[in-house]
């Protein structure tokens, strides 16, 4: 793709970002002239920029939509809602081909005809000739106004994370130098520590505000998706946005969008009546849904509401009985809060039906799981028809935070200082003491309990012998409504830390959101306070009880264990089940989609054609009209489809299995909520996708070896990775050599390493000493391939320890290295297919 593309595409999308909200904002106000012209001339510099580039399918669709738009700006036709709605749909016909555009280099192929033949109609509707208002006058060209503006540059995302990641370091390095000055007395190096402590606070800060964005860019597609969902639902709804402007990280904004856009999707359908249902209930036709942020603290909360019905307590109380939620007797204790938080549970739904809005019980649960990821919270406030309020808490950023320092067992751990509400030192004589109720520490504080959790314990950590008098310290933190301490041995101090993910080998224990490294160098793991209350089965759902968590059965003991289910109907006979953790998502596509590839069910879904797999009967197309439910087993690169008749419920029960006759695809029957349910043996239904999903892997990593191109260029990249694919090779690329060296630190495999010489941050030279130093590339063939190969750049590269050098022009003589270099771990024959392009 072309630079002259690219800077086409990237201007396109920026236009196009605000184009929803103008458009419905022109709806509201259709003789507004300022948003008529902003409107007209994104739609103008998109059609004129079509006619250089020569992309007929796209300048053929803006020219329609700029006739009808010149009319509006004109004054010869009004601005109509079915007009909005024409526009809006050639602007996601517009998108859709820059998708494609961006994707393939070129303009896909398609059909707009019944797109452009409704704009043409719309443009010539007759005239307005005997209007008793004013002519609206005609817009002026936009001038520039010089000095107004502040000029601004693009920088690519990954230059501002490489800078995140170059301050992050920065940081480290700062606290192990202070950490080193603290340790001697009258050191010269004091007062130039303390000058670079503060330049690095103030770098921190700088690059912190690179990543910052307002929220209202997150809030760009609610207005128009509330207009759909109102359209769709026979509804009359306004969006209120207040806070538009509060800023928080890129991250964490992307990681927040998708729960926010469901809980407004929530608040239109499930929380506002219809307008039958407000007149009778007294209010006005139009229901309102508001979105308000501002800052708190190192946090940001957000505020979804609507002024509907509330949450329907008696519905909720029923459903989780009869899911045995709880019993009627703890039901019958609760308050309306603690009933109503229920719909936080895994599977829990009050819709009355599945429609393709809501209602297929996978929902406000998976809202509350990410946002738990993030050291979110979510709370909660309904009253009866007056409407539902969802408050969100988040942290400002996830990359450098500041952490309270704790010690266990002899163990140093961090506790992020936005979790932390108080400290409490208890032990010492007239301060706070810990009490038993019912073999349970809890902690009196201000006249009320608290369930303590102790750290030790919990992560299995031999706790030395201690003085019954010896002080202990209580971390309260918080998680929902529920109020807990962490006990532990020590407090030390408050530091800044950079927030490292966790290792994929610990990412089970949900006890720990990260890890860090100390200003000694010592490297800790941060503490994830909700993982600690679901851990020890604390109440985070509210209930606030102080009541003995029941033992754990230990691992194997299925008659104890409960796993997340999802029921379904596929065919004649009992319900069906398959276990929660291997379902991607659910789908429901209209049978206009479903195709037939040979004899194999298809449907084309996130741009590539996945199988469908129908459960016990034969391949074959559902009716026209109808709707086909897919569970999507995912996997990788791999996604198959199975097709049943319908969802029925998400919920935990234990999975008792009975063996029945041998019958394929199952692996017997189980009583799951009272009815006889069989359960599938899903790597039978998954071999009948087609794929390899158990063997493909091994595989491939046996006779594809595996390359890593280290180059800054993406241009060569893009050039020589499909070449080295067609001769047989899986690649990896990086831009840099520390690029190259976090894949070694992250545990990744290469059979050789192809780099460039001349690179920023880390040249070939200086990487080549890197792999060799040691470490799990020691080994490594390392190929350097550059721009630069007279004779003595060669000589000087193998000098320096490169396994060969080689021209970058030089594509046959890189596949003999190769070949050379990869024949002791491969067999001769493995790779015969020349590098050529």
């Amino acid at each position: 793709m072309d630079d002259i593309l690219a800077e086409f595409l990237t201007e396109a999308h920026e236009g196009l970002q605000s184009l929803d909200g103008a458009l419905l904002s022109l709806e509201r106000n259709p003789n507004d002239t300022a948003l008529l012209g902003e409107v007209f001339r994104t739609i103008h510099t998109i059609k004129g920029t079509c006619g250089f580039l020569g992309l007929p399918r796209l300048e053929k669709l803006a020219h329609a939509g700029e006739n009808v738009l010149g009319l509006w700006r004109d004054g010869a036709l009004p601005a109509t809602a079915e007009g909005i709605s024409l526009i809006l749909a050639a602007v996601d016909r517009i998108k859709s081909i820059l998708l494609g555009l961006q994707t393939e280099g070129v303009e896909p192929a398609g059909d707009d005809s019944a797109i452009i033949a409704g704009l043409d109609a719309a443009s010539l509707r007759p005239p307005l000739t005997a209007s008793p208002g004013p002519e609206r006058p005609a817009l002026p060209a936009a001038e520039p106004t010089p000095g107004s503006a502040p000029q601004t540059i693009r920088v690519a995302v990954d230059v501002l994370e490489d800078l995140m990641v170059l301050a992050s370091e920065l940081v480290l390095t700062r606290n192990q130098l202070l950490q080193i000055a603290r340790s001697e007395v009258n050191s010269p190096f004091t007062l130039p520590l303390q000058r670079l402590s503060q330049i690095t606070t103030n770098l921190q800060d700088g690059v912190m505000k690179t990543r910052m964005q307002p929220i209202g860019s997150a809030w760009q597609k609610l207005p128009r998706l509330v207009r759909d969902l109102a359209h769709e639902l026979g509804k009359q709804i306004t969006l209120d946005m207040t806070g538009a402007e509060t800023e928080l990280d890129r991250q964490v904004m992307e990681l927040i969008r998708d729960p926010m856009t469901h809980m407004v999707r929530n608040s239109a359908d499930h929380g506002l009546e219809t307008p039958a249902q407000r007149r009778a209930a007294g209010k006005p036709e139009t229901g309102h849904i508001t979105l308000n942020a501002y800052h708190q603290g190192s946090h940001v909360l957000l505020e979804i509401g609507d002024d509907g019905r509330g949450l329907a307590v008696g519905m909720i109380r029923e459903k989780a009985l009869r899911q045995g939620l709880a019993t009627p007797a703890q039901l019958a204790a609760m308050s309306e809060r603690e009933i109503q938080r229920f719909i936080f549970r895994p599977g829990f739904s009050t819709a009355a039906s599945v429609t393709s809005v809501s209602g297929r019980g996978v929902g406000m649960d998976v809202v509350k799981t990410n946002l738990e990821r993030i050291g979110g919270v979510i709370e909660l406030r309904s009253r009866p028809g007056r409407g539902t309020t969802f408050t969100i808490k988040i942290p400002l950023t996830l990359a450098i935070a500041g952490a309270l320092i704790v010690e266990a067992a002899g163990e140093r751990f961090a506790i992020l200082q936005n979790s932390v509400l108080e400290l409490v030192r208890v032990g010492e004589r007239g301060g706070a003491r810990v009490e038993m109720i019912k073999q349970t520490p809890v902690l009196r504080l201000r006249e009320r309990l608290l369930p303590l959790v102790p750290l030790a314990p919990l992560l299995a950590l031999e706790q030395p012998p201690r003085a019954e008098d010896a002080t202990s310290f209580v971390v309260v933190t918080q998680v929902g409504a529920q109020v807990f301490g962490i006990v532990v041995d020590r407090v030390f101090d408050t530091e800044e830390i950079v927030v490292k993910p966790v290792t994929p080998i610990l990412r089970d224990v949900t006890m720990f959101s990260g890890n860090t490294i100390l200003g000694d160098g010592s490297v800790i793991m941060i503490l994830d306070p909700n993982g600690i209350a679901r851990a020890t089965g604390l109440s985070v759902e509210g209930g606030g009880e102080l009541a003995e968590a029941p033992p754990r059965p230990p691992l194997g003991r299925g008659e104890g264990e409960r796993m997340a289910l999802l029921l379904f109907r596929a065919g004649p006979g009992a319900p069906k089940a398959v276990p929660l953790g291997l379902i991607a998502r659910l789908e429901d596509f209209p049978a206009e989609r479903i195709e037939y590839a040979g004899e194999t069910l298809v449907v084309q879904c996130r741009g590539s054609m996945m199988p469908l797999v129908p459960v016990g009967a034969c391949a074959q197309m559902p009716a026209p009209g109808t709707r086909q439910a897919v569970l999507v087993f995912g996997d990788g690169d791999h996604a198959m489809g199975l097709m049943v008749d319908a969802i029925l419920d998400v919920l935990e029960a234990p999975l008792l299995i009975e063996r029945g006759g041998e019958r394929p695809g199952f692996l017997g029957s189980a009583v799951i909520a009272e009815k006889v349910t069989e359960i599938l043996d899903c790597a039978y239904w998954l071999r009948q996708g087609g794929a390899d999903w158990f063997g493909q892997a091994a595989a491939k990593d046996a006779s594809h070896p595996r390359l890593l191109l280290v180059e800054d260029s993406a241009f060569f990249r893009n050039l020589v990775v499909p070449a080295l694919l067609a001769a047989g090779y899986d690649i990896t690329g990086a831009a840099n050599g520390r690029e190259a060296l976090r894949l070694r630190e992250a545990g990744e495999h290469f059979d050789a390493i192809i780099t460039d010489i001349d690179m920023p941050q880390m040249n070939g030279f200086q990487l080549l000493r890197a792999v060799r130093d040691g470490g799990p590339w020691e080994d490594v063939p390392v190929i350097a391939l550059s721009g630069r190969a007279e004779p003595a750049e060669v000589e000087k590269g193998l000098a320096a320890g490169f396994t060969d050098y080689i021209a970058k022009s030089d594509r046959e003589g890189l596949g003999l290295s190769l070949r050379r270099a990869l024949q002791p771990r491969h067999a001769p024959d493995a790779i015969t297919a020349p590098i050529t392009g």
